[in-house]
């Protein structure tokens, strides 16, 4: 997972560590589970990841490192442009999305990283992320909800446990000066 593009020093480090520490933890390399991964009779990630747990004792982050190594080793999370093009299809959440970035990525050292159903930014840990929903996109931030007008605590959102609040916003417009003060916040938290 080292060839990920928009990793931050940190996950870089993470995922170094998970390859390193896999055989020392387990006694078999790498190159050894995938092989086992391959016998899987489960066809799902999820059926996979308990399959692992129940029969090999591997637990979910070191047996989602190998199922991706196994069955995702040129997927779309290596190719973010990718991610973001097959996310961001509505153009009204698209304008939005395009917005959040500019002002995201505006702050020093930030980045930003895509998955299948959310785009993310980071500094050293995720600050923020930002999903399409009907009628414009959900931003989820690193700040307590209580901290400014607006936000309300996230309910079941996919990103990071982090993201301690969250917006929702129907209009490019809405991510102005007050939004990006919020976003320059949860930039400073990490």
């Amino acid at each position: 997972m080292a060839d990920i593009p928009n990793v931050t020093e940190r996950q870089a480090k993470y995922f170094a560590s998970m390859g390193a520490s896999l055989e020392k933890a387990t006694g078999k390399s790498l190159a050894e589970w995938v092989g086992i991964a391959r016998t899987c009779p489960e066809t799902s990630h999820r059926a996979r990841l308990t399959w692992f747990k129940t029969t090999h004792g591997l637990l979910q982050n070191r047996a989602s490192h190998v199922l991706s190594e196994a069955f995702e080793p040129n997927s779309a999370w290596r190719d973010p442009d990718a991610l973001i093009e097959a996310l961001w299809t509505d153009a009204a959440a698209r304008d939005i999305y395009q917005a959040i970035d500019t002002a995201a990525l505006a702050l020093p050292g930030a980045l930003r990283t895509a998955r299948k159903g959310y785009t993310a930014w980071s500094r050293t840990f995720q600050f923020a992320a930002a999903r399409p929903v009907k009628g414009g996109v959900v931003l989820g931030l690193a700040i307590p909800p209580d901290s400014a007008a607006g936000l309300d605590t996230p309910r079941s959102e996919p990103w990071s446990e982090r993201l301690k609040s969250r917006l929702a916003i129907s209009t490019p417009g809405q991510v102005e000066d007050t939004l990006r003060a919020r976003l320059e916040a949860a930039w400073q938290g990490s």
